[in-house]
């Protein structure tokens, strides 16, 4: 089981909500009022001592000695769905995108009177993800095992199933997870420093350097060292992608050189280049990798001519996501994301519209990218392939 559905409703939302100004359908539909039950869902899926301002008034405290039998304490932090199992790269994932998402549409968000909502449903994760990493390479991935929790129905007050937790470390390498964890934080980070808490940003930032650190120098697929969650978040694409897209948030985060010289150096070894694919998801990163590299392009006017020609390699595969998930690309049903008779991107049978809704969102972003430098999406038109103007 997995909430991701919910969770990325808000990306829906956000987008929506970022239309509502220029969209007819905006008389048809309240897209505040959608964006306002996003964040809310949230509310409903927390773990741990709940606030005295919670809003879901039919949920109390629960998960209160997480961590206790390991030594940790591993209390808050999200509910998987309606299961008890806290997964840490689902989680992560929803946080960078959570930050994105404000990053990109914060105005929106704070005009339709969410924006607080927004910053106490990723300080929610980070918080959680403080606690959860308790050493420099060292970090709790996982508290409850999947399959005796989906045997017992409960509510998370009463749950009576298993609260161990699971770690990865240098001897037990994660570097999904940590890599993705790293990202959630460095885009949080931006997100508190913009919001005027230095301190907390300052915090998120250090923890996001140390994971990435201990990600990239000790190597390894996560579900080879945490065994359990291989039914339910195994990671299929590797960790090569979870490295790219920490590399650039950091980067993104703190304007260091050493990050984005790991994104150019790395592009091709890593797959950054290589792959043009029609999901993004919590276990595939590469389109919101190549999205997020194609807009340096805009934003950094020194660029060498050699990192801009391969950033530009990112933007091209970004690109085929972008024209795969409108049926654009060349080729046929081959090359383009698959879908309902009634024209519904279909990429999965289970919570499918988590790559609906992810797909809406890097769509969005990417169209408003473009609309700065008054630059075109070519799928199968002669601008295809044409690089961006650089910046004056």
């Amino acid at each position: 089981m997995s909430d991701v559905t919910g969770r990325f409703a808000l990306a829906a939302a956000v987008v929506a909500v970022s239309l509502v100004m220029a969209s007819a359908s905006a008389a048809r539909h309240d897209y505040g009022d959608a964006l306002s039950k996003s964040l809310l869902y949230f509310e409903s899926q927390r773990s741990g001592r709940l606030p005295y301002n919670q809003r879901v008034r039919w949920r109390g405290h629960s998960g209160l000695t997480d961590g206790l039998e390991q030594g940790v304490d591993l209390v808050g932090g999200y509910y998987d769905a309606g299961d008890h199992v806290k997964f840490g790269l689902p989680m992560a994932f929803t946080v960078t995108m959570l930050s994105w998402a404000v990053l990109e549409y914060g105005d929106q968000i704070a005009a339709a009177g969410e924006g607080a909502h927004a910053l106490q449903s990723i300080k929610w994760g980070t918080d959680y993800f403080i606690k959860a990493h308790t050493a420099p390479n060292e970090l709790w991935t996982q508290v409850g095992d999947g399959d005796s929790d989906h045997y017992c129905w409960q509510r998370p007050e009463d749950m009576t199933t298993s609260r161990r937790a699971y770690k990865v470390d240098a001897e037990h390498p994660g570097s999904e997870v940590a890599a993705e964890t790293a990202a959630a934080m460095a885009a949080a980070s931006i997100v508190f420093r913009r919001a005027g808490d230095a301190h907390y940003a300052h915090l998120l930032l250090h923890h996001a350097q140390q994971l990435f650190e201990f990600a990239d120098k000790y190597r390894g697929r996560y579900d080879d060292s945490v065994r359990v969650v291989k039914s339910f978040y195994p990671s299929a694409s590797g960790y090569k992608d979870e490295l790219l897209w920490a590399a650039l948030w950091l980067h993104r985060a703190t304007g260091g050189r050493d990050y984005l010289d790991y994104v150019v150096s790395n592009a091709d070894d890593f797959g950054g280049t290589g792959w043009g694919v029609s999901e993004f998801s919590w276990d595939i990163k590469y389109p919101g990798l190549q999205i997020l590299a194609s807009k340096l392009l805009i934003e950094e006017k020194e660029l060498s001519s050699e990192y801009r020609t391969v950033l530009e390699k990112y933007r091209s595969k970004g690109e085929f996501y972008v024209c795969s998930n409108m049926n654009k690309n060349p080729g046929g049903a081959a090359r383009n994301a698959p879908r309902t008779p009634a024209g519904l991107i279909f990429i999965r049978p289970w919570n499918n519209l988590q790559y609906v809704t992810n797909a809406v969102f890097l769509l969005t972003v990417h169209s408003d990218h473009l609309a700065v430098l008054l630059a075109v999406l070519g799928c199968m038109s002669s601008a295809a392939g044409v690089p961006l103007p650089v910046p004056t």
